[in-house]
């Protein structure tokens, strides 16, 4: 990867950080939380102007709640949170987002490619229809011909393929980066989510100023699996940030199973695993695997990501390569 020295000298940390690990390095959930932890402070003290990718699923949002509880306990700030609005998210997303975007008092930066966002909206477009490439700005048309090389003379409407995808996700956020002078991206990407992720370490450069505004990613939670998440959710995110909840935590079966009188809106977790998601990517192209709570269903004998029509390993890791996280 080429380099630049243009990235702030300032920074100092070890990016080989992680190599060679795995979840089973980390074999308890406090182990897991306490390397979060060290990681999330290291990342707050080293970059000047960090920010968290928040997408309203249960692995942003976990990191959230570390920044959250590192910055009050070492007297820092909690950086501003990116939601990358793709205009295909579920109601529910939006709405959560808002919800504890509030609750929490957190300054969100809300990232779009509002070019086609624009495009759709002016012609009144539907997941799937196709956007001639020549309608959109120079710029998009740059990423379409020059850096997907992309020949097609239109591309649909979908977030779940090669263009969309990057246009909709990658585009949006490097574009906010530029904006927002970033040189801190802390991200919830997991070794076990996808082959493509594996091999992450916990400070991770993207110094390629061809691909992206140089920055690093930051990435405490790379030692959590899927069951992990969920532990430390309803054992310590929840009580930590629910004043009603239990203080040694409960695990609830469904969403009239909370404790104390706590509704749905009361707990940082978004409704659709309730319903029974285990990933959310769009609207389109996500599917619940079966109706029980996302953390009670096979966890260990299932994909995570079944219902999600994008995550194929060759695709993901093209996107990477692009700057997607």
């Amino acid at each position: 990867m080429a380099q630049t020295d243009s990235f702030p000298e300032y920074v100092d940390v070890d990016y080989s950080a992680g190599e060679g690990e795995d979840p089973e390095d980390y074999p308890s959930v406090q182990d897991k939380i306490e390397k979060a932890i060290e990681v999330t402070r290291e990342g707050l003290e080293a970059y000047e102007n960090p920010a968290v990718m928040w997408t309203g699923g249960k692995d942003s949002t976990l990191t959230l709640y570390f920044i959250k509880e590192v910055a009050e306990k070492y007297d820092l700030e909690v950086p501003p949170a990116v939601f990358i609005d793709h205009y295909q998210h579920f109601d529910e997303i939006h709405d959560f987002v808002d919800r504890w975007a509030d609750e929490w008092d957190l300054d969100v930066v809300y990232a779009r490619n509002e070019d086609v966002g624009e495009y759709v909206e002016a012609n009144d477009l539907e997941p799937g229809d196709d956007i001639p490439v020549d309608a959109l700005s120079e710029h998009n048309q740059h990423h379409i011909r020059e850096i997907l090389e992309y020949e097609e003379e239109d591309f649909p409407f979908l977030l779940d393929t090669y263009v969309g995808n990057h246009l909709l996700k990658t585009v949006a956020l490097n574009d906010a980066l530029e904006e927002y002078d970033i040189d801190g991206v802390i991200s919830g990407v997991r070794w076990d989510e996808q082959e493509a992720r594996a091999d992450e370490t916990f400070f991770s450069p993207r110094h390629d100023p061809d691909i992206y505004p140089p920055h690093d990613r930051i990435q405490p939670i790379l030692q959590f699996d899927e069951a992990a998440v969920w532990d430390a959710f309803w054992h310590f995110a929840v009580p930590d940030t629910v004043d009603e909840y239990p203080d040694d935590g409960y695990v609830p079966e469904a969403d009239d199973d909370l404790p104390n009188g706590l509704g749905q809106d009361d707990i940082p977790v978004s409704p659709k695993y309730f319903a029974g998601f285990r990933s959310l990517g769009s609207e389109v192209s996500t599917e619940k695997t079966t109706a029980e709570p996302a953390w009670l269903q096979d966890l260990d004998d299932t994909t995570e990501r079944a219902g999600r029509a994008q995550d194929k390993e060759d695709l993901m890791e093209r996107l990477r390569d692009l700057g997607y996280m």
